[in-house]
């Protein structure tokens, strides 16, 4: 039971169904379309979306003409301590015109209504073990069966529904659209709808066929079902951000899907997500209240580990199910989206929260669902480099906070806190160094190395040096505001500690990765010389690990960014090994948060329990993931910012595999900060960095067995209590150190651990 999402009641289908009724509907998805399952009874919603959908289109500059003379002087009014003068000008030479970027659109809903009045005994689930839906009922003495999916093999969306006796009826309509410019027609295979986006956006089709033992009828606005015991839907989706012809291409696909049938298209799309789903088992024994609706869970029984295994699985099933090879990058909201102008345009907003949506990855041995994050960098690159020109007047690649389906990397907004922010590409360069940890792949780093030096070339410009030290600015640290000296309070600043952090891991990841690879240049000798510049993180007058340059106050002590925080996650610059103090100075700056009032959002939450995690604190990992549960999740399992963010989903998944497996610093630690409340489990097929496969068991809180699988025959360093004993065929371990073995063997053996 634990691997399904079960609730007792539809979602509601009427007025409002896409105000607070889309909360309470179920995700399915195929890396590039997606639908919400509401489980109506005699009205029946599927609210559809396709990742190439959004308004207007590319190739524009937007960076304000005025932006490369005024910069610098923006520089100079702040390091004079004239906070308001340096924003004013910001404002006027450096914010982008216009100011927006391209945003992310709903594709509308298809709805279903059936002669169905009275039931009982109504169910509806999503089983993440094989990524389908279902939803039954009995009415009128018949049981009501359905079955919900979107398959990646064959590209479609399916609803089949199934009575076990009386014949059905049932009305199709794809008409229900408040888009300003559509036309509706029938094809071969079946009606569909093409949609022009507003501002020179995409052209895209929604295209649907039926089958039944019944009779079906098909119109322009849809199709009708007579006298059926079953039907079969299929949904093809498409927009010509590809290049071909929308219709022509969900024709072929809808005349695929019914040419192989349901039982062979299910099949299909189960054994392609199980190959994904399945590396990875998570099992956190409960208190047996996985018998209740989740949404009641929720409110009751936020504390049991059998909800945060669940939370996990579906963290899960929602990376696979909008993010696959060949796919855009999973959006602020994945791929789910019900507003023509949605919350923050449903962007990628790189200030954390798209990266955040690839944390659990690798750990869970979803590398592969990554690389729509490294294409679309490949997408943005062009764009970023002009922006370091045009903007700035520097060589390299930089970009904002923001960025869109087209790559757009010019400042985004006219909002203080956050817009002139020119760090957004750096931290994307940094999944390069954690996909290249744990998978050894070094075509993929070669393939993306060019990459990681431009956004290194940027700073080798835009870096300045004061009192000894290299740091940038203008900039921010996002979105906060501070207390200047003066009484002044601002964003705009130099030097914070995020950036040099961020700047830090690119240089290092560049020297390092340039020497693997016989690719040491010009640019690397740079570097190197700037490298010992670059400011380290320094403890205020509260013990904490200060946020700016200077030891401000802050305007809002509870803040949900802890930027000044990235070295401990997802970097890995802080340490009970090489920092101890600093990690002294981490967990205040997390208790004054906590204390003011911080982690309000979901997916601040989620980084703070990644926080704690690597602070080895289980008992604030488990306070927190019970937050997460209780106060920031919608009954659906979404995350709650609020609106819905799937960032806090994906942040939340991550959190709790850090609780389990860590393995920065190149030492694997097994159990590190496991919640009192786990008592016993089991996890199976996580990865490690290095390419390790790591299954644990445990019982009372303590490590019972473990099992560590290398793919290279390179030395695994293991953090490993004198009590631990290690066997393994044709493996030799010695102890380095009181808390670290090195232990030896071949490619695919298996090292056993116990206590």
């Amino acid at each position: 039971m634990s691997g399904k999402i079960m609730l007792s009641s539809p979602a509601p289908t009427g007025e409002e169904a896409f105000k607070g009724g889309w909360n309470e509907a179920l995700p399915i998805g195929n890396g590039s379309m997606g639908a919400m399952v509401y489980g109506g009874v005699s009205r029946e919603i599927m609210q559809l979306n396709e990742d190439t959908v959004w308004v207007g289109s590319g190739g524009r500059n937007r960076v304000n003409p005025k932006a490369k003379g005024s910069w610098r002087r923006v520089r100079e009014l702040l390091l004079e301590g004239r906070i308001k003068e340096a924003e004013e000008l910001c404002a006027s030479d450096l914010y982008a015109i216009p100011d927006q970027q391209r945003y992310y659109d709903t594709c509308g809903h298809v709805a279903f209504s059936f002669p169905f009045g009275e039931y009982s005994g109504y169910r509806r689930e999503l089983d993440l073990d094989n990524a389908v839906c279902r939803v039954s009922f009995v009415s009128g003495g018949s049981e009501i069966s359905r079955e919900y999916f979107a398959s990646f093999p064959d590209k479609v969306i399916v609803m089949r529904q199934k009575s076990d006796g009386a014949r059905f009826g049932c009305k199709i309509d794809i008409s229900e659209r408040d888009n300003p410019e559509y036309s509706l027609d029938v094809g071969e295979i079946g009606p569909y709808v093409t949609v022009k986006e507003p501002e020179g956006g995409c052209r895209y089709g929604v295209m649907l066929s039926c089958e039944s033992d019944g009779c079906v009828i098909c119109s322009e606005t849809g199709a009708e079902v007579f006298d059926a015991t079953e039907m079969t839907v299929y949904i093809a989706i498409r927009s010509d951000f590809f290049g071909d012809d929308p219709i022509k291409w969900c024709e072929n696909a809808l005349s695929a899907a019914a040419g192989l049938g349901f039982d062979a298209v299910k099949s299909r799309h189960v054994e392609d997500y199980r190959s994904l789903y399945g590396r990875v088992e998570l099992k956190l024994d409960g208190d047996g209240s996985d018998s209740l609706p989740v949404n009641e869970r929720l409110k009751t029984h936020p504390d049991d580990p059998a909800l945060a295994e669940l939370y996990f699985n579906f963290g899960r099933y929602l990376l696979i199910s909008s993010s696959r090879p060949g796919t855009r990058p999973a959006n602020l909201q994945g791929i789910w989206n019900k507003d023509h102008n949605p919350a923050w345009g449903s962007k990628y907003t790189i200030n954390i929260n798209a990266e955040m949506n690839y944390w659990p990855a690798c750990v869970c041995d979803l590398a592969e669902c990554e690389m729509p994050l490294f294409e679309h960098l490949k997408t943005m690159l062009p764009y970023g480099q002009k922006v370091a020109r045009d903007m700035y007047g520097l060589e390299g690649f930089c970009a904002h906070h923001n960025t869109d389906i087209f790559g757009d990397c010019a400042p985004q907004d006219m909002w203080m806190p956050a817009t002139v922010w020119p760090m957004g590409a750096a931290w994307l360069c940094t999944h390069i160094k954690t996909h290249y940890e744990f998978t050894g792949d070094e075509a993929f780093l070669r393939e993306y190395i060019g990459i990681l030096k431009e956004a290194c070339r940027f700073f080798t410009g835009y870096l300045f040096e004061r009192n000894g030290r290299l740091i940038t600015g203008p900039s921010t640290s996002p979105e906060n505001i501070y207390i200047h000296p003066s009484g002044e309070s601002g964003s705009l600043c130099v030097g914070p500690t995020m950036d040099s952090m961020i700047i830090r891991e690119i240089f290092e990841s560049c020297l390092e990765y340039s020497h693997l690879l016989g690719e040491w240049d010009g640019l690397c000798d740079e570097i190197s010389a700037m490298l010992p510049k670059l400011p380290k993180p320094t403890v205020g007058k509260h013990g904490q690990i200060m946020e700016w340059s200077e030891d401000y106050d802050e305007a809002e002590p509870g803040h949900r960014h802890i930027s000044h925080l990235w070295g401990l996650y997802p970097s890995d610059q802080l340490s009970f090994e090489r920092t101890p103090g600093l990690m002294g100075a981490a967990r205040v700056t997390l208790e004054r948060r906590l204390a003011n009032g911080g982690g309000h959002t979901g997916w601040s939450r989620a980084w703070i329990i990644n926080m704690w995690a690597r602070l080895r604190d289980g008992e604030k990992v488990g306070e927190n993931v019970e937050a997460l549960l209780g106060r920031s999740t919608y009954p659906n399992f979404f995350d709650m910012h609020p609106p819905f963010q799937i960032d806090g989903n994906f942040g939340g998944a991550a959190g709790i595999a850090e609780a389990i497996l860590q393995s920065q610093g190149g030492v694997i630690k097994l159990l590190p900060a496991l919640p009192p409340k786990w008592q016993s489990g089991k996890a199976s097929g996580l990865k490690a960095r290095g390419g390790v496969t790591v299954s644990v068991e445990w019982d009372g809180g303590k490590l019972k067995k473990a099992v560590l699988t290398p793919s290279t025959d390179k030395p695994i360093k293991l953090e490993n209590p004198h009590e631990y004993k290690v066997f393994g065929d044709c493996c030799t371990a010695k102890r380095i150190n009181d808390k670290i073995i090195e232990i030896t063997c071949a490619p695919g053996a298996k090292i056993t651990i116990e206590a």
